[in-house]
């Protein structure tokens, strides 16, 4: 069995975000104002809450404006459209985000059509999914899924020809991910739980993306020996000592055939963040050549 490799997701992020920041002073050196990110989050969620702000301090570290409008529990449909509805017309906005998840009396969908596409940082609005189905490459894209594009590269270079298995097929993680792989000029596999030999197909990957939801589902069984594996997954479970994260992937089992490994934390989910700064930065970039 060879030496299990971590791919440092952190310090991959920190490149990311540093390539951000050195973009983004020389526009304020050349008295450019800087891009602006627009964060919503409604109601007390704990999770959420840690998610915004590590995003508000990764938007200081970049040197991008970040506008933090927090709302109530209780806030109405109409009151949020609203409030996305004056974020698109705003000047000092180039990237919108909607924390989620949202309570449950808001229209998720309805939500995340109101924002302006050209301000769709998160890549979730129709019109940037359509973008990304057909490779333009105006596309707005989804933070995670690209994300672990950047890793694999990192690990392999040039992905021209390697077989991925999505394992997932959300809207958010699994599907752009095959999207963002076929651009990749890889072959693509998605297994999802109506398929029938899921892990006789994870097998036969060079490159298997996880992200279930599910904690240590895939075990050793899963993975070809050698395989670069990208665990999407963020999982709390209960331990003897308390609680911890775990990922969708089985580190202990899979860590000694795989090539190399995202942990959890310290994967995939840093590049999320760095994924919405360089989002933010696109948006900027085309709104000032309109």
């Amino acid at each position: 069995m060879n030496q299990p490799k971590r791919i440092d997701g952190r310090r991959i992020a920190d490149d990311q975000v540093n390539q951000v920041a050195h973009r983004v002073r020389a526009l304020t050196d050349a008295d450019k104002r800087p891009p602006g990110l627009a964060v919503v989050m409604v109601g007390d969620n704990p999770a959420s809450d840690v998610y915004v702000r590590n995003k508000i301090r990764r938007c200081e570290q970049a040197g991008i404006l970040s506008v933090e409008h927090r709302l109530s529990e209780q806030t109405t449909e109409t009151d949020l459209l609203g409030l996305l509805g004056d974020l698109n017309q705003d000047e000092q906005i180039d990237g919108i985000l909607v924390q989620l998840p949202l309570p449950k009396h808001l229209d998720e969908g309805r939500i995340l059509k109101q924002i302006s596409p050209a301000k769709d940082v998160d890549g979730f609005h129709p019109v940037n999914v359509g973008l990304l189905g057909i490779g333009d490459k105006r596309a707005l894209v989804p933070c995670t899924p690209a994300g672990c594009v950047i890793l694999a590269k990192e690990e392999l270079g040039d992905l021209t020809g390697k077989h991925v298995v999505v394992v997932g097929r959300s809207n958010i993680v699994g599907k752009p991910a095959a999207q963002l792989f076929l651009a990749e000029d890889c072959s693509v596999t998605i297994v999802h739980s109506r398929s029938s030999n899921g892990a006789e197909l994870a097998r036969q990957a060079d490159i298997l993306v996880v992200a279930v939801g599910r904690p240590q589902m895939v075990d050793a069984s899963w993975v070809k020996p050698g395989a670069v594996v990208i665990d999407v997954g963020i999982n709390r479970i209960s331990t003897e000592e308390g609680t911890r994260l775990v990922g969708d992937v089985d580190f202990d089992q899979v860590a000694p055939i795989a090539a190399a490994i995202t942990p959890v934390p310290g994967g995939v989910g840093p590049m999320t963040i760095a994924g919405l700064l360089n989002n933010t930065l696109t948006a900027y970039e085309a709104r000032e050549q309109d």
